[in-house]
Protein backbone atom coordinates (compact mmCIF):
# COMPACT_ATOMS: atom_id res chain seq x y z
CA UNK A 1 0.00 0.00 0.00
CA UNK A 2 0.99 3.45 -1.07
CA UNK A 3 2.64 5.55 1.92
CA UNK A 4 0.16 8.32 2.80
CA UNK A 5 -1.43 9.72 5.41
CA UNK A 6 -4.97 7.88 6.69
CA UNK A 7 -8.26 9.52 5.48
CA UNK A 8 -9.54 9.69 9.16
CA UNK A 9 -13.30 10.18 8.35
CA UNK A 10 -13.22 6.57 6.82
CA UNK A 11 -16.41 5.95 9.04
CA UNK A 12 -18.87 4.30 6.26
CA UNK A 13 -17.90 4.17 2.76
CA UNK A 14 -17.80 1.67 -0.30
CA UNK A 15 -21.30 0.64 -1.31
CA UNK A 16 -22.82 0.66 2.12
CA UNK A 17 -23.07 4.43 1.38
CA UNK A 18 -25.84 3.90 -0.85
CA UNK A 19 -29.22 5.12 -0.99
CA UNK A 20 -31.62 1.97 0.81
CA UNK A 21 -33.15 -0.05 -2.33
CA UNK A 22 -36.69 0.80 -1.41
CA UNK A 23 -36.35 4.93 -0.47
CA UNK A 24 -34.86 4.59 -4.30
CA UNK A 25 -37.70 2.33 -5.95
CA UNK A 26 -40.37 4.84 -4.65
CA UNK A 27 -37.96 8.23 -5.90
CA UNK A 28 -37.19 6.78 -9.62
CA UNK A 29 -41.27 5.95 -9.89
CA UNK A 30 -42.04 9.64 -9.66
CA UNK A 31 -39.72 10.76 -12.69
CA UNK A 32 -41.66 11.76 -15.66
CA UNK A 33 -41.11 8.79 -18.42
CA UNK A 34 -39.71 10.50 -21.86
CA UNK A 35 -41.31 8.69 -24.73
CA UNK A 36 -40.13 5.33 -25.56
CA UNK A 37 -37.15 5.31 -28.35
CA UNK A 38 -36.73 1.49 -29.45
CA UNK A 39 -32.82 1.72 -29.56
CA UNK A 40 -32.94 2.40 -25.38
CA UNK A 41 -32.23 -1.35 -24.87
CA UNK A 42 -31.79 -1.07 -21.08
CA UNK A 43 -32.86 2.10 -18.82
CA UNK A 44 -33.31 3.23 -15.78
CA UNK A 45 -36.70 1.79 -14.84
CA UNK A 46 -35.29 -1.86 -15.59
CA UNK A 47 -33.14 -1.92 -12.22
CA UNK A 48 -30.20 -2.95 -14.25
CA UNK A 49 -26.46 -2.71 -13.72
CA UNK A 50 -26.41 -0.08 -16.58
CA UNK A 51 -27.99 1.73 -19.27
CA UNK A 52 -27.73 0.23 -23.19
CA UNK A 53 -28.22 2.45 -26.46
CA UNK A 54 -28.16 0.59 -29.28
CA UNK A 55 -25.79 2.54 -32.33
CA UNK A 56 -26.15 0.08 -34.82
CA UNK A 57 -27.14 -3.95 -35.38
CA UNK A 58 -24.08 -4.62 -33.83
CA UNK A 59 -23.13 -1.98 -31.23
CA UNK A 60 -24.65 -0.64 -28.36
CA UNK A 61 -23.17 1.78 -26.01
CA UNK A 62 -22.71 0.49 -22.32
CA UNK A 63 -22.76 3.57 -19.71
CA UNK A 64 -22.93 3.38 -16.05
CA UNK A 65 -21.93 5.48 -12.86
CA UNK A 66 -20.50 5.01 -9.90
CA UNK A 67 -18.75 6.80 -6.84
CA UNK A 68 -18.40 6.38 -3.37
CA UNK A 69 -16.74 7.44 0.42
CA UNK A 70 -13.81 5.49 1.42
CA UNK A 71 -13.95 2.49 2.36
CA UNK A 72 -10.46 2.06 3.50
CA UNK A 73 -7.68 4.47 4.49
CA UNK A 74 -5.29 3.74 2.19
CA UNK A 75 -5.73 5.97 -0.57
CA UNK A 76 -4.28 4.16 -3.45
CA UNK A 77 -6.52 1.06 -2.64
CA UNK A 78 -9.54 3.57 -1.70
CA UNK A 79 -9.35 4.41 -5.93
CA UNK A 80 -8.41 0.92 -6.85
CA UNK A 81 -11.57 -0.39 -5.63
CA UNK A 82 -13.70 2.61 -6.57
CA UNK A 83 -12.76 1.96 -9.60
CA UNK A 84 -13.02 -1.83 -9.61
CA UNK A 85 -16.29 -1.08 -8.71
CA UNK A 86 -17.41 1.21 -11.25
CA UNK A 87 -16.50 -0.38 -14.05
CA UNK A 88 -17.84 -3.97 -12.66
CA UNK A 89 -21.44 -2.60 -14.12
CA UNK A 90 -20.01 -3.33 -17.66
CA UNK A 91 -18.73 -6.60 -17.42
CA UNK A 92 -22.35 -7.42 -15.97
CA UNK A 93 -24.04 -6.03 -18.77
CA UNK A 94 -21.41 -8.52 -20.90
CA UNK A 95 -19.60 -5.47 -22.40
CA UNK A 96 -15.97 -4.39 -22.79
CA UNK A 97 -14.78 -1.03 -21.00
CA UNK A 98 -13.61 1.86 -23.74
CA UNK A 99 -13.52 5.05 -21.65
CA UNK A 100 -13.74 6.06 -18.42
CA UNK A 101 -14.11 10.21 -16.40
CA UNK A 102 -12.97 10.73 -13.11
CA UNK A 103 -15.47 11.79 -10.51
CA UNK A 104 -14.24 13.67 -7.47
CA UNK A 105 -15.11 14.89 -4.12
CA UNK A 106 -12.25 16.02 -1.99
CA UNK A 107 -11.82 18.92 0.57
CA UNK A 108 -10.00 21.81 -0.47
CA UNK A 109 -8.02 21.57 3.50
CA UNK A 110 -6.70 18.17 2.21
CA UNK A 111 -3.26 17.37 1.01
CA UNK A 112 -3.18 17.12 -2.62
CA UNK A 113 -0.67 14.08 -2.85
CA UNK A 114 -3.85 12.36 -1.24
CA UNK A 115 -6.55 13.13 -3.77
CA UNK A 116 -3.06 12.11 -6.08
CA UNK A 117 -2.77 8.44 -4.80
CA UNK A 118 -6.81 8.33 -5.21
CA UNK A 119 -6.63 8.84 -8.54
CA UNK A 120 -3.30 7.00 -9.50
CA UNK A 121 -5.17 3.75 -8.05
CA UNK A 122 -8.45 4.40 -10.52
CA UNK A 123 -6.42 4.93 -13.32
CA UNK A 124 -4.34 1.82 -12.72
CA UNK A 125 -7.58 -0.51 -12.45
CA UNK A 126 -8.77 1.55 -15.80
CA UNK A 127 -5.85 0.96 -17.94
CA UNK A 128 -5.94 -2.36 -16.23
CA UNK A 129 -9.71 -3.07 -17.75
CA UNK A 130 -8.39 -2.33 -21.21
CA UNK A 131 -9.84 1.42 -21.01
CA UNK A 132 -8.66 4.97 -21.69
CA UNK A 133 -9.35 7.53 -18.68
CA UNK A 134 -9.88 10.85 -21.08
CA UNK A 135 -10.98 13.29 -18.23
CA UNK A 136 -13.25 13.61 -15.30
CA UNK A 137 -14.74 16.58 -13.05
CA UNK A 138 -14.03 17.87 -9.16
CA UNK A 139 -15.96 19.60 -6.54
CA UNK A 140 -14.22 20.98 -3.42
CA UNK A 141 -16.28 18.98 -0.97
CA UNK A 142 -16.46 18.12 3.07
CA UNK A 143 -15.62 14.82 1.98
CA UNK A 144 -13.40 12.56 0.05
CA UNK A 145 -15.50 10.90 -2.66
CA UNK A 146 -14.38 8.99 -6.10
CA UNK A 147 -15.95 6.92 -9.03
CA UNK A 148 -15.97 6.59 -12.52
CA UNK A 149 -18.45 7.70 -14.98
CA UNK A 150 -17.27 4.56 -17.73
CA UNK A 151 -18.76 3.85 -21.12
CA UNK A 152 -18.39 0.12 -22.83
CA UNK A 153 -19.33 -1.70 -25.82
CA UNK A 154 -21.25 -4.19 -26.18
CA UNK A 155 -23.31 -6.55 -29.00
CA UNK A 156 -26.68 -5.85 -28.10
CA UNK A 157 -26.92 -9.72 -29.55
CA UNK A 158 -24.66 -10.72 -26.73
CA UNK A 159 -26.43 -8.07 -24.62
CA UNK A 160 -26.81 -9.64 -21.37
CA UNK A 161 -29.79 -8.18 -18.79
CA UNK A 162 -30.12 -9.22 -14.88
CA UNK A 163 -33.64 -11.15 -15.05
CA UNK A 164 -33.29 -12.73 -18.31
CA UNK A 165 -32.73 -15.96 -16.22
CA UNK A 166 -34.88 -19.33 -17.30
CA UNK A 167 -36.27 -21.98 -15.03
CA UNK A 168 -33.46 -24.41 -14.89
CA UNK A 169 -30.83 -22.37 -15.09
CA UNK A 170 -27.85 -22.56 -11.73
CA UNK A 171 -27.11 -19.36 -9.77
CA UNK A 172 -23.29 -18.95 -9.92
CA UNK A 173 -21.26 -16.37 -7.41
CA UNK A 174 -18.05 -15.44 -8.61
CA UNK A 175 -16.50 -13.56 -5.85
CA UNK A 176 -16.84 -14.37 -1.50
CA UNK A 177 -19.15 -12.35 0.17
CA UNK A 178 -18.87 -10.05 3.27
CA UNK A 179 -16.80 -7.33 2.86
CA UNK A 180 -19.41 -4.99 4.56
CA UNK A 181 -18.67 -6.95 7.65
CA UNK A 182 -15.12 -6.93 7.22
CA UNK A 183 -14.88 -3.33 6.53
CA UNK A 184 -17.11 -2.48 9.72
CA UNK A 185 -14.92 -4.74 11.88
CA UNK A 186 -11.80 -3.24 10.85
CA UNK A 187 -13.15 0.22 11.73
CA UNK A 188 -13.46 -0.71 15.07
CA UNK A 189 -10.44 -3.29 15.30
CA UNK A 190 -12.04 -6.18 15.34
CA UNK A 191 -10.38 -7.16 11.92
CA UNK A 192 -7.14 -9.50 11.84
CA UNK A 193 -5.08 -7.88 9.30
CA UNK A 194 -4.91 -11.19 7.24
CA UNK A 195 -8.86 -10.48 6.93
CA UNK A 196 -9.10 -7.40 5.68
CA UNK A 197 -6.00 -8.06 3.40
CA UNK A 198 -8.20 -10.67 1.86
CA UNK A 199 -11.29 -8.26 1.83
CA UNK A 200 -9.11 -5.72 -0.39
CA UNK A 201 -8.01 -8.30 -2.56
CA UNK A 202 -11.63 -9.48 -3.45
CA UNK A 203 -12.57 -5.54 -3.58
CA UNK A 204 -9.51 -4.83 -5.97
CA UNK A 205 -9.93 -7.74 -8.16
CA UNK A 206 -11.78 -7.06 -11.50
CA UNK A 207 -15.13 -8.73 -12.80
CA UNK A 208 -12.62 -8.69 -16.46
CA UNK A 209 -11.62 -12.31 -16.40
CA UNK A 210 -14.96 -13.80 -15.00
CA UNK A 211 -16.89 -11.79 -17.59
CA UNK A 212 -14.56 -12.92 -20.61
CA UNK A 213 -14.70 -16.69 -19.40
CA UNK A 214 -18.48 -16.55 -19.15
CA UNK A 215 -18.75 -15.23 -22.77
CA UNK A 216 -17.73 -19.00 -23.65
CA UNK A 217 -20.93 -20.86 -21.80
CA UNK A 218 -24.92 -20.17 -22.39
CA UNK A 219 -25.21 -17.06 -19.61
CA UNK A 220 -29.29 -16.16 -19.72
CA UNK A 221 -28.31 -13.61 -17.00
CA UNK A 222 -25.57 -11.61 -15.07
CA UNK A 223 -25.87 -8.76 -11.88
CA UNK A 224 -23.10 -7.62 -9.95
CA UNK A 225 -23.44 -8.17 -6.35
CA UNK A 226 -22.91 -4.66 -5.14
CA UNK A 227 -24.74 -2.32 -2.21
CA UNK A 228 -27.97 -4.18 -2.22
CA UNK A 229 -26.28 -7.38 -0.91
CA UNK A 230 -26.84 -10.75 -2.57
CA UNK A 231 -30.11 -11.22 -1.77
CA UNK A 232 -31.16 -7.82 -2.86
CA UNK A 233 -29.45 -8.36 -6.55
CA UNK A 234 -30.79 -11.97 -6.78
CA UNK A 235 -34.30 -10.38 -6.13
CA UNK A 236 -33.97 -7.85 -8.80
CA UNK A 237 -32.84 -11.31 -11.15
CA UNK A 238 -35.80 -12.73 -10.34
CA UNK A 239 -37.86 -9.91 -11.92
CA UNK A 240 -41.16 -10.90 -10.22
CA UNK A 241 -41.66 -13.53 -12.82
CA UNK A 242 -39.08 -16.53 -11.45
CA UNK A 243 -38.10 -17.85 -7.53
CA UNK A 244 -35.37 -19.75 -6.71
CA UNK A 245 -33.56 -22.18 -4.03
CA UNK A 246 -30.09 -20.69 -2.53
CA UNK A 247 -27.56 -23.27 -0.61
CA UNK A 248 -26.34 -20.84 1.56
CA UNK A 249 -23.38 -23.61 2.85
CA UNK A 250 -22.14 -23.40 -0.51
CA UNK A 251 -21.94 -19.19 -0.81
CA UNK A 252 -18.40 -18.68 -0.80
CA UNK A 253 -17.61 -16.06 2.62
CA UNK A 254 -14.28 -14.28 3.21
CA UNK A 255 -12.51 -15.20 6.33
CA UNK A 256 -13.72 -12.91 9.12
CA UNK A 257 -17.18 -12.19 8.00
CA UNK A 258 -18.93 -14.44 9.70
CA UNK A 259 -17.64 -13.33 13.01
CA UNK A 260 -18.27 -10.33 12.28
CA UNK A 261 -22.01 -10.70 11.70
CA UNK A 262 -22.00 -13.12 14.62
CA UNK A 263 -20.49 -10.35 16.71
CA UNK A 264 -23.10 -7.71 15.58
CA UNK A 265 -20.74 -5.53 13.44
CA UNK A 266 -23.16 -5.42 10.74
CA UNK A 267 -23.98 -2.05 9.08
CA UNK A 268 -27.11 0.33 8.88
CA UNK A 269 -27.49 -0.24 4.70
CA UNK A 270 -27.23 -3.99 5.68
CA UNK A 271 -30.29 -3.72 7.68
CA UNK A 272 -31.85 -1.61 4.76
CA UNK A 273 -31.48 -4.43 2.50
CA UNK A 274 -33.34 -7.17 5.01
CA UNK A 275 -36.08 -4.48 5.80
CA UNK A 276 -36.52 -4.51 1.47
CA UNK A 277 -35.84 -7.99 0.76
CA UNK A 278 -36.38 -9.31 3.66
CA UNK A 279 -40.38 -10.04 2.82
CA UNK A 280 -39.06 -12.07 -0.20
CA UNK A 281 -37.05 -14.98 1.54
CA UNK A 282 -37.59 -17.72 3.62
CA UNK A 283 -34.57 -18.98 5.14
CA UNK A 284 -34.60 -22.84 6.64
CA UNK A 285 -32.78 -23.60 9.47
CA UNK A 286 -30.16 -20.64 8.38
CA UNK A 287 -27.64 -19.59 11.32
CA UNK A 288 -28.41 -15.48 12.16
CA UNK A 289 -24.45 -15.08 10.88
CA UNK A 290 -25.07 -16.56 7.71
CA UNK A 291 -28.57 -14.68 7.16
CA UNK A 292 -26.31 -11.18 7.86
CA UNK A 293 -23.75 -12.49 4.75
CA UNK A 294 -26.44 -12.74 2.83
CA UNK A 295 -28.22 -9.16 3.47
CA UNK A 296 -24.23 -7.57 3.55
CA UNK A 297 -23.87 -5.07 1.24
CA UNK A 298 -20.84 -5.69 -1.01
CA UNK A 299 -18.27 -3.01 -2.55
CA UNK A 300 -17.12 -4.37 -5.99
CA UNK A 301 -18.27 -7.72 -5.45
CA UNK A 302 -18.79 -10.75 -7.85
CA UNK A 303 -20.43 -11.38 -10.81
CA UNK A 304 -23.51 -13.84 -10.51
CA UNK A 305 -24.63 -15.70 -13.21
CA UNK A 306 -27.96 -17.27 -14.34
CA UNK A 307 -26.19 -20.10 -16.46
CA UNK A 308 -27.68 -22.88 -18.09
CA UNK A 309 -27.44 -26.33 -16.31
CA UNK A 310 -25.62 -28.38 -18.66
CA UNK A 311 -22.93 -25.46 -18.65
CA UNK A 312 -22.72 -24.57 -15.16
CA UNK A 313 -20.04 -27.06 -13.54
CA UNK A 314 -17.83 -26.47 -16.33
CA UNK A 315 -18.20 -22.80 -15.87
CA UNK A 316 -17.34 -23.11 -12.19
CA UNK A 317 -14.40 -25.31 -12.46
CA UNK A 318 -13.05 -22.71 -15.32
CA UNK A 319 -13.50 -20.15 -13.01
CA UNK A 320 -11.97 -21.63 -10.06
CA UNK A 321 -8.91 -22.98 -12.08
CA UNK A 322 -8.26 -18.78 -13.22
CA UNK A 323 -7.71 -18.39 -9.49
CA UNK A 324 -11.73 -17.01 -8.81
CA UNK A 325 -13.80 -18.71 -5.36
CA UNK A 326 -16.66 -19.19 -7.71
CA UNK A 327 -19.42 -21.39 -6.74
CA UNK A 328 -22.65 -22.92 -7.81
CA UNK A 329 -25.09 -21.78 -4.98
CA UNK A 330 -28.38 -22.55 -6.32
CA UNK A 331 -31.05 -23.04 -9.04
CA UNK A 332 -33.66 -21.44 -10.79
CA UNK A 333 -37.47 -22.18 -10.66
CA UNK A 334 -41.09 -21.07 -11.73
CA UNK A 335 -42.54 -18.06 -10.20
CA UNK A 336 -44.05 -18.99 -6.87
CA UNK A 337 -44.14 -17.74 -3.34
CA UNK A 338 -41.74 -17.19 -1.19
CA UNK A 339 -39.53 -15.86 -4.13
CA UNK A 340 -36.48 -17.02 -2.72
CA UNK A 341 -36.07 -19.48 -0.20
CA UNK A 342 -32.59 -20.03 1.37
CA UNK A 343 -31.51 -23.76 2.84
CA UNK A 344 -28.31 -24.45 4.74
CA UNK A 345 -27.71 -28.33 4.25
Amino acid sequence: MAEQGPIVFCTGGGCTAKLGAGVLSRILEKLPRSEKDPDLLVGYDSRDDAAVYRITEDIALVQTVDFSPPMVDDPYTFGQIAAANALSDVYAMGGEVKTALNLVCFPESMDLNVLGEILRGGAEKVAEAGGILVGGHSIADTGVKYGLSVTGLVDPHRLTANDTGRPGDKLLLTKALGVGLICTANRVGEAAPEQMEAAVRSMTTLNKTAAEIARRYEVHAVTDVTGFSFLGHLHEMMGEKLSCVIDAHAVPILPGAWEAADACLYTAAGQRNRNHTGPFVRFEKVPFPMEEILFDPQTSGGLLFAVAPQDAAALEAELQAAGLPAKIVGIIGEKQTPEITVTYE
